[in-house]
């Protein structure tokens, strides 16, 4: 971009050498040459001098590309066009240089396209290596998260187990209000309650259709977490949904009713209504 600029300059510097650049050379004095009108016409005064200054400025104000440059430089010949009659000689040495810069530009701007390209490339690389990293990190703070949360769930099932193995034995009437309780949970929470059952009892069949749960086959630590979860499970229902939700859960409470009356059946037991 260094290049393109100097090589512009000397475009610009060949333009405002040029014999009939003095009238754009700094900005119309309005109020000597009493142009009242002029701030009417003229949206935005420009001036070779004006440029000078917006090129050479180091507060980061100047230009940012020659781009800018060129759109200013059109400007001045284009006031000055636009301000004068197309007979005076301001509006015809306007025109002139307009043509001029014009074949010159038309010289540079392959190199600027090229330039333009160039940078877009890299600020796309750019953007792409800054997303990568960002995703990265995102990755990264997945993870740590993930195992953090692991880490806090092995503690959570210690805390559990030695909670469950300081329990007493489970009575028949617990197991009996147990059995009730897992009647009225719903689908997703009667499921989550059968893994329970599973992760001490893999051979449980807690997909089949019918789930034949046998109380007194159950390990007492399974049966105290299965109490601590259909208690919280119900609650958390209760709190949320009242009594939404009941007939959708008819069909899997009359499952687990029958299959808790098949086993008291087997056991010669009358299975409380």
């Amino acid at each position: 971009m260094q290049e393109l600029m100097r090589q512009f300059s000397t475009i610009l510097r060949q333009i405002t050498q040029h014999k009939w650049s003095w009238p754009f050379m700094a900005p119309v004095d309005v109020e000597g040459l009493g142009l009242h009108d002029y701030y009417e016409v003229i949206e935005k005064p420009m001036d070779f001098s004006t440029i000078k200054n917006q090129m050479e400025a180091k507060d980061g104000s100047g230009y940012k590309n020659v781009r800018e440059i060129c759109a200013d430089v059109r400007l001045v010949f284009k006031n000055a066009m636009t301000y004068n009659d197309e007979k005076s000689d301001v509006h015809v040495m306007a025109k002139t240089l307009l043509a001029k810069f014009e074949e010159k530009w038309l010289q540079l701007l392959p190199k600027v396209i090229e330039e333009e390209t160039r940078r877009k490339e890299e600020e796309a690389e750019v953007q792409l290596d800054m997303q990568r990293a960002q995703e990265a990190a995102n990755a990264k703070l997945s993870r740590d998260i993930s195992s953090e949360l692991c880490e806090v769930d092995m503690h959570l099932e210690e805390l559990r187990e030695m909670v469950v193995q300081k329990c007493r034995k489970m009575s028949a009437e617990e197991k009996r209000k147990l059995g009730v309780g897992l009647s009225r949970l719903s689908p997703e929470d009667l499921s989550k309650a059968l893994e329970i059952i599973v992760q001490k009892n893999p051979s449980f069949l807690a997909t089949a259709e019918e789930v034949d749960l046998d109380m007194d086959a159950q390990s007492e630590s399974t049966l105290w977490r299965l109490k601590f979860f259909v208690k919280e499970a119900l609650e958390g229902n209760g709190k949320s949904s009242g009594s939404k939700g009941g007939n959708e859960n008819s069909k899997r409470k009359r499952e687990i009713c029958d299959a808790l009356a098949k086993t008291a059946k087997k056991r010669g037991k009358k299975l409380p209504s």
